[in-house]
């Protein structure tokens, strides 16, 4: 496999650069000794797009140009995106893959009125139909126009359920520029506001390997949700959620303040770690807004009654070092360089960690050495550092692909 990382701040822009990609990865003929030309190489035509665009980029027009050049496409859009070193907002980056098309093939589910656990399930049971061992590449969409957020949790564990824990597939789930008016996933002549989509790859011809790391330490005492429904928790250990939130952090003024954005000011910086398990992977779960009339907190994934809490300190620079250690681990373990890289971080480290994100992308890349693309997530899926499949929330998220 091949690949080339492409940027730009218009169509045109990622015209021209999708030209020189393709020209400059197109190695000349070589002459063999009898002085007649023996094309050494066989070239580089990619088939496959992976795109991170920012909402105010004319994706239908990027995926009309892709197209044309008889390449397909998986796309989603971001809240910044970056490639090779470069960070942005507002752009459009791809990951270009020369990859066989027998190797790979995608998969969109618009989800209309099923549930997201049924289009999860469809979208994986019609991977196994191709290959006996898919691997994925999967975004979903974060946030409709309607504001309402995608479940990420139940899509991963419905993909999991289905293609059996053994299969890696690692992803995020789309942005809006930070916006919140509604984010989108994409293919030629498809895009959907609320949906999942996947690229599909055979993998007895295509590894994976990655992880998922958040960096945020326990603080204090594990404390209980006590009553909570969905994704809306109305106690924890007995005591209006709401106000536990923002008495512990010291913040109290501001829980009557309705023009205080929770997600932005405390959420990102403080949620909750809790354990999908005891003894288990940590999470994080995200406060996004107060229901005013129950004092209760709206999280960023559904959160069981019961369910151990732990309120949490922001990462500090130990992190950096941290990622980078565990992406060699990782190499150094499976013995195996990869053709490409991938990143999907949580859009939250941004504002909490400022240059460390730039700091983590440039070291994976490093540690990889290869074409990279990513982009700022409203969630990430991947395995986490035991090496369980999780939904994440807060993540710096990382998959290397390698054609064997």
């Amino acid at each position: 496999m091949k690949a080339k990382s492409i940027k730009g701040k218009s169509t045109e822009e990622i015209k021209g650069a999708l030209e020189e990609a393709m020209a400059d990865a197109r190695p000349p003929a070589r002459s063999d000794h009898s002085g007649g030309d023996d094309p050494v190489g066989r070239g580089y035509k990619p088939t496959l797009a992976i795109v991170f665009i920012s909402i105010k980029q004319d994706r239908n027009a990027i995926a009309e140009l892709l197209h044309k050049n008889g390449i397909d496409i998986l796309g989603a859009t971001s809240c910044g995106e970056f490639i090779n070193g470069h960070q942005s907002e507002g752009e459009t980056v791809i990951m270009l893959l020369d990859l066989s098309k027998e190797n790979y093939f995608i998969l969109f589910e618009q989800i209309g009125e099923r549930s997201i656990s049924d289009a999860a399930a469809q979208l994986a049971s019609n991977a196994l139909q191709k290959f006996k061992n898919p691997s994925l590449i999967v975004c979903s969409t974060g946030m409709t126009t309607k504001g309402e957020y995608f479940d990420g949790a139940s899509m991963v564990k419905s993909i999991e359920n289905t293609i059996g824990p053994d299969k890696i597939f690692f992803g995020g789930m789309a942005g809006d520029d930070g916006t919140f008016t509604g984010s989108y996933i994409f293919t030629y002549g498809k895009e959907t506001d609320f949906g999942i989509a996947a690229i599909v790859l055979d993998g007895d011809k295509i590894s994976l390997q990655g992880m998922a790391i958040t960096g945020w330490k326990r603080m204090g005492i594990a404390r209980t949700v006590t009553k909570s429904t969905g994704s809306t928790i109305y106690t924890i250990d007995d005591i209006p959620a709401a106000d536990m939130y923002f008495k512990y952090l010291g913040k109290e003024d501001k829980k009557t303040d309705r023009a205080f954005n929770l997600t932005d000011e405390l959420g990102f910086s403080y949620p909750f770690i809790t354990e999908r398990e005891p003894g288990g992977e940590t999470i994080l779960i995200t406060p996004r807004s107060i229901d005013y009339n129950d004092n209760a907190l709206l999280v960023d994934m559904p959160t069981k009654e019961g369910t151990k809490l732990w309120f949490s300190m922001p990462p500090e620079f130990d992190i950096v070092e941290e990622i980078i250690d565990e992406a060699n681990q990782l190499k150094n373990t499976n013995q195996q360089d990869a053709d490409a890289l991938l990143i999907f971080s949580c859009a939250g480290r941004q504002p909490v960690l400022g240059p460390l994100t730039t700091a983590e992308n440039e070291g994976l890349q490093e540690v990889w050495k290869t074409p990279m693309a990513g982009f700022f997530t409203y969630g990430e899926i991947g395995r986490a550092k035991k090496g369980k499949q999780e939904f994440h929330s807060g993540a710096c998220c990382w998959v290397a692909l390698k054609e064997k």
